[in-house]
């Protein structure tokens, strides 16, 4: 069905061409958009007589009103004052916009039900091809999948704000999975590439932080040629929104591709991870470092083990970032400032992060 702020936003179009008042109202009578002052919200008396009657179209007390159709069964009525010719013609054109605008949503709504069909792999492959023909959705095209997740606005239709973004591109698609996530399906060029694919995550990205003003995460599946593998792509993205959250907290834009080894962690037995973790801290649990010791490994990380450059940037004294070093290997038996202690315990930091994440859904 029509929002009603599409029927209110066409109307208001309406009025402006012809100058004339202009309502909506559903077959039980409630008015649901108006241009007409007072109007607003109220309920029309008897219209269930009109709504059964033969007739498309008939004058009332000064106001003619005209059935708009969904398959034969009358979904709107459009009301106009005035009984003049002219009042009649606007009438019907009004009438006949909306029973256009009805026709195309349901469309939309039958290709975005398959698509969201089709993403969660509830079609045979025989009724994806069948239906997608029916339906002139081509097979063959590079798609690939945006996962958008946010804080959802009841007043706020970010889908359509999604929709705004890509006004000329009938190909892609866009639909809600849950209250949270929205999926666009993007069609997207042969020669379009990694800088390419973010560029777009990166323009919905910006329109909805400004739009919504809420926090916005993207997740970029891979690119696919066929209809069958869309899911597949969904997935990626799905993954790559949750791997991201665990060990990218800072990006708010991440890429299925470049996920790096916090994909193979993911992937893991939480039985093999609590494994390695004790084999590398040999008893020791990770709530025995304190965040001071934390922060210096980061730290050094970051720099890759540099203890000159990680020590200016933490403000310390050379010497005081070495006893950290070796207070953490007198605790775990690694010495990171060397390259393959050091391999170990980053790997380490992940699992116990990927681990803190898994358990946090278990309460």
């Amino acid at each position: 069905m029509i929002s009603n702020q599409i029927l209110q936003s066409t109307i208001d179009g309406l009025k402006n061409i012809t100058r004339r008042e202009l309502s909506v109202c559903e077959r039980e009578g409630k008015i649901v958009a108006t241009t007409e002052e007072g109007m607003a919200n109220t309920t029309i008396e008897n219209i269930n007589i009109f709504v059964s009657g033969p007739a498309e179209n008939q004058l009332v007390q000064g106001y003619q009103y005209f059935k708009v159709f969904d398959d034969n069964n009358t979904e709107y009525i459009v009301l106009i004052k005035g009984e003049d010719e002219e009042t009649y013609r606007i009438g019907k054109i009004t009438a006949f916009q909306i029973q256009n605008l009805l026709v195309a949503y349901k469309e939309r709504y039958d290709r975005d039900n398959f698509i969201k069909n089709l993403l969660l792999d509830n079609l045979l492959l025989v009724d994806i091809y069948s239906r997608a023909k029916k339906l002139h959705i081509e097979n063959n095209v590079k798609r690939i999948v945006y996962l958008i997740e946010t804080e959802i606005d009841k007043d706020l239709n970010v889908v359509e704000i999604v929709r705004s973004i890509f006004p000329t591109k009938q190909k892609d698609f866009v639909t809600a999975v849950d209250e949270k996530s929205i999926i666009l399906v993007k069609e997207i060029k042969e020669k379009d590439g990694r800088e390419e694919i973010e560029s777009i995550a990166k323009t919905i990205y910006d329109t909805l932080t400004a739009e919504a003003m809420s926090n916005v995460y993207i997740a970029i599946g891979t690119a696919v040629m066929d209809l069958k593998n869309v899911s597949a792509s969904y997935k990626e993205a799905k993954m790559a929104l949750e791997v991201g959250k665990i060990f990218e907290e800072s990006k708010n834009i991440v890429n299925y591709e470049q996920l790096g080894i916090g994909r193979l962690i993911y992937q893991l037995p939480t039985s093999l991870c609590r494994m390695f973790i004790n084999e590398v801290l040999h008893g020791v649990s990770m709530d025995q470092f304190d965040d001071e010791t934390l922060v210096t490994v980061n730290k050094f990380f970051e720099n890759n083990l540099n203890v000159s450059e990680t020590s200016r940037q933490l403000y310390i004294h050379r010497n005081t970032l070495v006893y950290r070093l070796d207070k953490l290997q007198k605790m775990t038996g690694l010495d990171l400032r060397n390259f393959d202690d050091a391999i170990i315990f980053k790997i380490m930091l992940m699992v116990s992060k990927y681990m803190n994440h898994k358990d946090s859904f278990m309460y």
